[in-house]
């Protein structure tokens, strides 16, 4: 859904102006330069707000993260995490949608499979366009999703487990059942955890990746993940993977950042 080249991503955006392609690269040191390579006259200043917006969301830019690279400074795990990619910021997914759908697709399978599987249901459901010879895709809407039949998904590999769940939310998102303003008009990370949680096909685990990917909490901790698992049983040469109670014991120290940390420590497995 997004193309990197020469220090450059570009991607297809959904606005209230239609799909807007946007590309996006530092033009100077903390200066990020934003061209839309796809329009020659120029647009209405709302849709300029949208899409600074947008990318302001995408790369968590409003946040001062200076207290975690703090906290990492005396954390043995976290520090050359931090070290080796400093400036990183957690890559944000705006649409809550997009979110959970990520979330179950990726329950208990492993990434690879996990990204062919989102692949196969953006390139058949979503829409597209293509400009300089490269194809630009939006992930599916809700509308779409929730119109089909659990055999639409099965047909590209999903489980009728996960097929069932992702047209179940699609079906509350497209009713206004469940919406990401609903979400973080509740009080804290628990009450929304508790509430997502109340849907069929998300747990604990997904919860947290969608508090963490969407909705931005940077206390939010998928600690079941098995990319940090394996992280921190690289990171700390363990023979054994860590169980649960040793990995809430190494992160004692990263109160409220939890979600940076997992980041961190998920970007060191590549």
């Amino acid at each position: 859904m997004h193309h990197i080249q020469n220090d450059q991503v570009s991607k297809l955006i959904p606005t209230s102006h239609g799909n807007t392609l946007i590309q996006v690269r530092e033009s100077a040191p903390n200066t990020l330069q934003i061209t839309l390579p796809a329009i020659t006259s120029p647009i209405p200043a709302s849709h300029q707000q949208e899409i600074t917006q947008y990318i302001h969301d995408w790369f968590d830019l409003d946040r001062d993260i200076t207290p975690f690279y703090q906290l990492a400074e005396t954390d043995t795990l976290l520090h050359p995490a931090v070290k080796d990619h400093y400036g990183l910021r957690i890559i944000s997914i705006p649409d809550l949608f997009e979110a959970l759908t990520w979330g179950i697709i990726g329950q208990q399978i492993n990434l690879s499979f996990a990204y062919t599987l989102k692949r196969q249901f953006v390139e058949k459901f979503g829409t597209s366009t293509t400009h300089a010879g490269i194809t630009y895709w939006t992930f599916p809407t809700p509308a779409t999703i929730a119109n089909l039949t659990p055999e639409d998904l099965t047909a590209i590999q999903f489980t009728t487990r996960k097929s069932e769940y992702t047209i179940g939310i699609a079906k509350r998102i497209t009713t206004g059942e469940l919406s990401k303003q609903a979400l973080q008009q509740l009080p804290d990370l628990p009450a929304i955890e508790k509430s997502l949680t109340k849907i069929r096909g998300i747990g604990p685990w997904t919860a947290n990746y969608v508090l963490m990917r969407c909705l931005r909490y940077p206390n939010a901790f998928p600690i079941d993940d098995i990319g940090l698992i394996n992280a921190i049983k690289h990171a700390l040469q363990m023979e054994q993977k860590p169980i649960k109670q040793e990995i809430l014991y190494l992160a004692q120290n990263w109160s409220n950042w939890e979600a940076y940390a997992t980041f961190y420590l998920w970007r060191t497995l590549y």
